[in-house]
């Protein structure tokens, strides 16, 4: 049987933003033992409302990661983080006179060697075998709508004058959010995650991202990909926000799954 040892780490900067909206987070389930939980919320809004939309999404996640138990429903709970995080924006909303909105992806590993994550919005989840890329996760917006109906081609969204707006987020009046999720099952030593805000993957190809993930240390990584998305977005880079979740050969003296670290890159 596979046995593997989880390294994880995060890594942000502010770009060239006066205020830094993004969020990302690292949870390990107090009451259910081998879970772990990775987070990415980039908020929206002026007058710091962005900010406190992700840090919403956050704090949300943390309370109920921290109440799960073994053998409950993990997609359910990633339907009750958006949810409820979506309630709590919105009341933030009405007392601060501000308008936040924020995005969500997030990934949980559990003992039963199975990956589930979801989404909301244009943070993306991606998922390598080795150095391969394998999957990622389709944004909730404009741009990809229109490839959907065949009126651009998937290299042009990128870089569409419209590829800003979103049709998916956390906190509007006039939609509720919904989630895509995904899953990888039989996980195993190489299988490696990437979550991140559109600071990020804005700069760089599929191959670029998992060829930095799989060659790093999920701090050499994040600094590595922090340096270029800077020298790619500057003087207007927006904030950069990311976890890295490795599942890696564990010595020969360990013979259990276990998270191994939780580390962040600054």
């Amino acid at each position: 049987m596979s046995q593997y040892k989880i390294e994880a780490g995060t890594g942000q900067h502010i770009g060239d933003r006066q205020e830094q909206q993004d969020r990302v987070a690292l949870f390990a389930a107090p009451h259910a033992p081998g879970y772990m939980m990775a987070v990415v919320a980039d908020g929206m809004g002026g007058k710091s409302g962005g900010a406190l939309a992700a840090e919403q999404v956050i704090r949300t996640a943390k309370h109920l990661f921290d109440d799960f138990y073994p053998g409950g429903d993990v997609r359910q709970l990633l339907e009750n983080i958006v949810q409820e995080a979506h309630t709590v924006i919105q009341l933030t909303a009405v007392s601060s006179e501000k308008e936040p909105h924020s995005t969500f992806v997030a990934l949980v590993i559990t003992p039963q060697k199975e990956a589930i994550w979801a989404h909301a919005g244009d943070s993306r989840l991606y998922r390598f075998s080795g150095p391969n890329f394998a999957e990622k996760t389709r944004d909730h917006s404009y741009v990809e709508r229109l490839v959907d109906e065949g009126k651009i081609r998937p290299e042009e969204a990128k870089h569409h004058r419209l590829s800003n707006i979103l049709t998916n987020v956390l906190g509007s009046h006039t939609t509720p959010p919904f989630i895509t999720i995904g899953e990888h099952r039989n996980l195993e030593a190489g299988d490696y995650f990437l979550l991140c805000s559109d600071g990020l993957w804005h700069y760089f190809e599929d191959a670029e991202l998992s060829a930095a993930v799989a060659a790093n240390t999920p701090r050499q990584a994040a600094e590595l990909l922090i340096r270029k998305a800077r020298d790619r977005g500057a003087p207007r880079g927006d904030n950069c926000t990311f976890a890295i979740v490795k599942l890696i050969e564990p010595p020969p003296e360990v013979k259990n799954y276990k998270v191994e670290k939780i580390r962040r890159a600054v």
